[in-house]
């Protein structure tokens, strides 16, 4: 079974920079796709970016801003946040799923989720 912790959310002013850790254990992490998606109030949850083996992918809404990494060794996947606008405020989350080296911007297409982690961004 596959756990997913995100961490490092928090309140931060337009303009300025979080980064998010997904803490990945259970299985062999190296072989999973790791997604953030994040859910704002009173809106469907959406993609934002995705990896794996060195392959990204990002919602054209985060890309220039947003990146996406992996250390291996740590089982943990990153999501650097820079620029953030008051519009990135959501409850952020990293999903998994033993891909074959694909990726999806479809949340049903993952199988594990975590609890997820609140990005506040004031103007």
């Amino acid at each position: 079974q596959v756990q997913l912790v995100e961490s490092g959310g928090g309140l931060v002013q337009a303009g300025g920079s979080l980064r998010l850790s997904c803490a990945f254990s259970g299985r062999t992490f190296s072989s999973y796709t790791v997604a953030w998606f994040r859910a704002a109030p009173g809106k469907e949850r959406e993609f934002v970016a995705a990896g794996i083996g060195g392959r990204t992918a990002y919602a054209d809404s985060v890309k220039g801003r947003f990146t996406i990494s992996r250390d291996n060794a740590k089982n943990t996947v990153y999501l650097q946040m820079n620029s953030l606008k008051p519009e990135d405020t959501a409850v952020y989350y990293c999903a998994a799923k033993s891909s074959g080296y694909r990726i999806s911007p479809d949340d049903n297409w993952y199988d594990y989720w975590g609890q997820g982690t609140q990005v506040t961004v004031s103007s």
